[in-house]
């Protein structure tokens, strides 16, 4: 018999009733030290109060109107992202795949409103992960989540990651409308995108009159200690896709873009019932709020750089489980010797959350507000948890 929930997860037996900063309760009390933010959403951490009473705030006044009337929690929360961010003007959504839904409808929109409508073609790259609907899985082009899912969509075409060559002989093609990339993969192993790359890839839209497309919804909102990934690397985008963090744990994605890029974006052309609905808004503004303060960013990089000194510690100390320790801010991966999921369970088994992803990769990803002893205890887990598998291995 069939599970009441579709049972399309392969979920822990554990299952919690209470979040609090960095750590979550199950009924019976027993912490649990989070450091995978349900996949980099609680970026303010569980039951943040400037969350929490922007919430309940908005919860007395109204839950819902639709995008048929003027939204101004959506023009709040736009006017704050279009100030910190290249964008002039934003859509509001409701997920991460929302987004890129939007950024791609938005590409091929451009070019056909400047009457180049064959150019339909996005240039993605393998490894990447840009949500489960259909255009998105066809745009991730991982087989794993294509198989069944098929006719496969077509307008995207799949490079290797760092052919330089093969990108150039096809960003030429008449047929591309843009380039998507995410600035680290997430998903796909936690690989940050070389910052002179992404300054290239930009170079190579502005010579061939493509639109840069950024997917920053599992890197974006302060997880790499910059309100945004490609910070780092000094360019712009036309168009970038968030959600996850924004919302704090509360659904809410965006698509933020340039005037030039959303030319095509007239009335009727996309909507969402949900989208930008006021209690969203209202969390996603108090979520800019929190990540925007004075020192929250630098405490991010501090962070990091603490967590990354010591994630090298433990590669020294198991050079046979640990392969490599990479990422970016606060989003690190553990590249195993080991199955990741093997690494994955015995971290449960000491109380500490985090994220199996591709290339036999556990990710990091906690609450932005974690403390010097939360990384403290955090990686002290990981070594029990890595003590126990190298028992397991000489046994």
């Amino acid at each position: 018999m069939i599970a009441p929930v579709l049972p399309t997860y392969n979920r822990a037996s554990v299952s919690f009733v209470r979040g609090e900063g960095a750590r979550v309760y199950t009924e019976e009390g027993e912490a649990y030290l989070d450091f995978g933010a349900g996949v980099a959403v609680t970026s303010c951490g569980h039951a943040h109060p400037h969350l929490v009473k922007a919430l309940t705030d908005q919860a007395q006044k109204i839950w819902h109107t639709s995008n048929i009337y003027q939204m101004p929690g959506q023009d709040k929360l736009a006017r704050q992202l279009i100030d910190l961010t290249f964008a002039d003007t934003v859509f509001f959504c409701n997920s991460g795949a929302e987004a890129l839904e939007c950024a791609i409808k938005m590409a091929r929109r451009y070019h056909h409103a400047t009457g180049n409508p064959q150019r339909n073609t996005i240039i993605t790259f393998e490894g990447a992960f840009h949500g489960r609907t259909l255009a998105t899985i066809a745009a991730g082009g991982q087989e794993k989540y294509l198989e069944g899912f098929e006719p496969r969509m077509t307008g995207f075409t799949q490079l290797p990651f760092g052919d330089h060559k093969a990108l150039e002989d096809l960003a030429a093609q008449p047929h591309i409308a843009g380039i998507l990339i995410e600035p680290v993969q997430g998903e796909g192993g936690i690989r940050p995108v070389p910052h002179q790359c992404l300054r290239g890839l930009r170079e190579m839209c502005n010579a061939h009159g493509l639109l840069m497309l950024l997917d920053e919804v599992q890197c974006g909102v302060g997880r790499t200690g910059k309100l945004f990934a490609h910070e780092w690397a000094g360019m712009t985008p036309d168009i970038m896709a968030i959600a996850k963090g924004i919302g704090g744990g509360f659904p809410l994605g965006a698509c933020l873009a340039s005037e030039k890029a959303a030319q095509g974006m007239v009335a009727g052309t996309h909507g969402s019932t949900f989208g930008g609905n006021p209690l969203a808004t209202a969390v996603g503004s108090a979520v800019i709020d929190v990540v925007t303060a004075p020192g929250f960013l630098q405490h991010v990089q501090d962070m990091a750089l603490l967590l990354k000194q010591k994630l090298a510690g433990l590669k020294d100390a198991y050079p046979d489980l640990i392969a490599d320790v990479r990422g970016a801010g606060l989003m690190m991966g553990i590249k195993c010797k080991v199955s990741n999921v093997d690494l994955q369970k015995a971290a449960l088994a000491e109380k500490l959350l985090t994220i199996a992803a591709g290339d036999n990769v556990v990710r990091l990803l906690p609450p932005l507000v974690i403390s010097t002893d939360d990384v403290s205890e955090a990686v002290d887990k990981l070594d029990r948890a890595l003590r126990h598998l190298s028992s397991a291995r000489a046994a």
